[in-house]
């Protein structure tokens, strides 16, 4: 029998349910991107079929955005690594288990700072960029997961793509 999605798997021992989804939102990413990519060539991953982004792209994006994301709400700004590490998104070369070890590092630094936030820091404000754009702690949150999910979706239409061509 099959777990049902990670949003429908109960609450988690210890965090708060109004911080809890990004948490489900990573188990998610980790599911879809460990079995939509199984069985795919170092090639395909970073083939770009019709000038789309790769695979390899899409799962780099997810862990570098998440890291940069979490800088933010942990009250930082982006450090000179983390702006240049934008531009090596693109570099192909990775394989696949090499990617889904640094989308999972990524995760499990940005999982030890959820796990340690106080929901009553949700609504704190925070800046983000260099031009310091408003935010807040739950903002930054909620963006994080639905960016997860948005790049896991096109990380899976690449990975059909790079299937059939």
């Amino acid at each position: 029998m099959s777990l049902p999605e990670p949003w429908l798997r109960g609450p988690l021992d210890g965090v708060d349910p109004l911080i809890a989804p990004i948490l489900r939102s990573f188990e998610q990413a980790r599911e879809d991107l460990g079995s939509q990519t199984q069985g795919l060539t170092t090639e395909q991953i970073w083939a770009t079929p019709h000038g789309f982004g790769s695979l390899g792209f899409h799962i780099r994006h997810i862990a570098g955005s998440t890291t940069r994301l979490m800088t933010y709400v942990e009250g930082k700004q982006l450090s000179d690594d983390q702006l240049a590490a934008i531009d090596q998104e693109h570099a192909p070369g990775a394989s696949r288990e090499e990617l889904l070890q640094e989308l999972d590092r990524a995760f499990q630094r940005a999982e030890a700072v959820v796990r340690g936030l106080r929901p009553e820091i949700l609504r704190e404000d925070r800046a983000v960029g260099r031009k310091r754009l408003p935010a807040t702690v739950i903002g930054l949150l909620t963006h994080i997961a639905e960016h997860t999910q948005r790049h896991v979706g096109q990380a899976i239409s690449a990975a059909k793509l790079a299937r059939v061509s």
